[in-house]
């Protein structure tokens, strides 16, 4: 049997609040400048616990938190190792080349800028020796082989300690502005795909739909996209991470989208997945085994939260939940069920098989992404952004786009 209509109303861009002014950027960034003591001396607390006299720090998340200085979405790749950040007990300095030192002294006024020229294992090396430094932790898994060989070799007298995401634990748990940002860029994603579903209809092709939604996000406020867009109809739904194509959509095939913005830095995250035209007994069913399985976790996060304990379930137990009332069997999700989110669109904490056991931070925000992939035929996923406070009992949907099954075109 073949759907053609289901119950309710489409929504419509002006269900999803406003866009951000110019007035609440610059309320933002004024918290941020008051909360970064505060995160420093959090992190030196945490270092100086691991027995740590200094921290190497790599990721520009990490820069913008802590220090202020900010990096476009495609600067990682070609900014070699400038915005990395070396913190010791009373130090905080920036890593910089040529191209970045006026924008460090700009807009990280309490970090020294320290121009590494063309060598920066030699200049993270002199430093933590002029800093008296014995113990330094740092990522082996960001810091390329050459150059932790080369700090080790200009500060001999330092062990190097192997760390991994130590800022980005500390970022997991988020700040009242942060939230706010976040819940802002998930706005334009709603406003953006609300204002998209007149466009999706058959003969129109994924990449123009991709286009539209770009589009529409940078119009309504967003400074930039979280990731690129993606518009997936039909077999092509059924890749997790596929990108849009020139394949034009066809009566009675899902249309899945994927999706965020940026807003005052933070990202949001979306996926919705919309029938075109009709759809059948079978697909709706598959929708609403996905639509169980997210619930699962919500429940599971609800039922835990609300003895304002502070208790959080973890990673692991959420995945567990999901997966018990989804069930076994082919195209079910392989990929994590969730990923925190804030200045990167993957952050701490993890909720996935291979997840820790430890509880989950709080407060914090994470997707619920659950989704079926059935090769060459369809794919499902839905996926919310999930804001959580364990101690205040409170947990917030900030993707407010309907999930409901949805027909469109």
């Amino acid at each position: 049997m073949e759907v053609t209509q289901l119950p309710g109303s489409l929504p419509r861009p002006e269900d999803f609040g406003r866009a951000p002014t110019s007035v609440d950027l610059e309320r933002w960034r004024a918290a941020d400048v008051a909360t970064r003591p505060g995160r420093l001396a959090t992190l030196r607390a945490r270092a100086a616990a691991e027995r740590l006299d200094a921290l190497l720090l790599t990721s520009h998340a990490d820069t913008r938190y802590f220090a202020g200085m900010e990096f476009g979405v495609n600067e990682e790749p070609v900014a070699g190792s400038s915005g990395w950040l070396l913190v010791s007990s009373d130090d905080l300095a920036v890593l910089v080349d040529s191209r970045y030192t006026a924008q460090a002294r700009r807009e990280a006024p309490g970090a020294s800028p320290l121009d590494y020229g063309s060598d920066p294992g030699e200049t993270i090396g002199r430093w933590l020796v002029a800093h008296g430094v014995r113990r330094c932790g740092l990522d082996p898994h960001a810091v390329r082989h050459a150059v932790w060989e080369r700090i080790a070799a200009t500060a001999a007298g330092v062990e190097l300690v192997a760390v991994r995401g130590f800022g980005g634990i500390q970022r997991a748990r988020k700040e009242p502005a942060e939230l706010e940002r976040i819940a802002a860029a998930s706005a334009v994603a709603d406003r953006a795909l609300a204002r998209l579903l007149p466009e999706i209809r058959p003969g129109v092709s994924e990449a123009s739909l991709a286009w539209s939604l770009e589009r529409a996000m940078r119009e309504d406020g967003a400074e930039a996209l979280a990731f690129d867009v993606a518009a997936l109809a039909g077999a092509n739904a059924a890749l997790p991470h596929g990108s849009p194509s020139g394949a034009h959509l066809r009566r009675g095939e899902v249309i899945l989208f994927d999706f965020g913005a940026q807003v005052g830095g933070y990202r949001s995250d979306m996926t919705r997945t919309l029938f075109l035209g009709a759809a059948s007994d079978g697909d709706l069913a598959l929708y609403e085994r996905v639509r169980r399985g997210q619930a699962a976790t919500l429940e599971l996060l609800r039922t835990t939260i609300s003895s304002r304990t502070g208790a959080m379930p973890s990673g692991r137990a959420c995945d567990d939940a999901t997966r018990g009332v989804m069930g076994a069997g082919v195209g079910v999700y392989e990929h994590g069920l969730g990923h925190g989110i804030g200045l990167q669109t993957h952050e701490a904490p993890s909720l996935s098989r291979a997840a820790s056991d430890e509880p989950l931070p709080t407060p914090t925000v994470f997707s619920v992404e659950p989704g079926i992939y059935l090769e060459y035929r369809i794919g499902i996923r839905i996926e919310d952004l999930v804001a959580v406070d364990a101690h205040q009992g409170t947990l917030d949907l900030l993707t407010r786009f309907p999930s409901e099954p949805m027909i469109v075109g």
